[in-house]
C-alpha cells in the first residue's frame, strides 16, 4: 500500500485546512487509516482514525470538536478537515494505514505510512 499526503500549507490561527490521503495499491488489505501528527522535538501523536466498515471513526483528545476524518466510497482517499486551527497544532501531518487488530491509536497500530505534509499555524 503506498499513500500519498497533501494539503498542508499555513494558515492563521483560527482558520481551516484539508488534507488529503491517497491510498493505493492492496487497500484492500487495509482495515483502518488514520493521522497523526509530529511537531519538531515531539514524539508522534495520534489525531483521527476511521474504520473501512461502517466508516467508525476515532479523535484525539487534543482535536476532538475542531477535526473531522472521512473517507471517500472506494477507500482511496482520506481526508482531515481541521477547523479552529491553533499555533500548537503547527506540526507535519502523517496519513497511515492498518491492518485488522492494529490498535487505532498507536504508531504500532499502523503498517503503512505516507511521507507527511506540513501544516503550520501562525498566530
Amino acid at each position: 500500500v503506498q499513500l500519498q499526503a497533501s494539503g498542508g500549507g499555513l494558515v492563521q490561527a483560527g482558520g481551516s485546512l484539508r488534507v488529503s490521503c491517497a491510498a493505493s495499491g492492496r487497500t484492500f488489505d487495509t482495515y483502518h487509516m488514520g493521522w497523526f501528527r509530529q511537531a519538531p522535538g515531539k514524539d508522534r501523536e495520534f489525531v483521527a482514525a476511521i474504520a473501512r466498515s461502517g466508516r467508525r471513526t476515532a479523535y484525539g483528545d487534543s482535536v476532538k470538536g475542531r477535526f473531522s476524518i472521512s473517507a471517500d466510497n472506494a477507500w482511496s482517499t482520506v481526508y482531515l478537515q481541521m477547523n479552529s486551527l491553533k499555533p500548537e497544532d503547527t506540526a507535519v501531518y502523517f496519513c497511515a494505514a492498518g491492518r485488522y487488530g492494529g490498535s487505532w491509536y498507536r504508531v504500532e497500530g499502523y503498517s503503512y505510512w505516507g511521507q507527511g505534509t506540513l501544516v503550520t499555524v501562525s498566530s
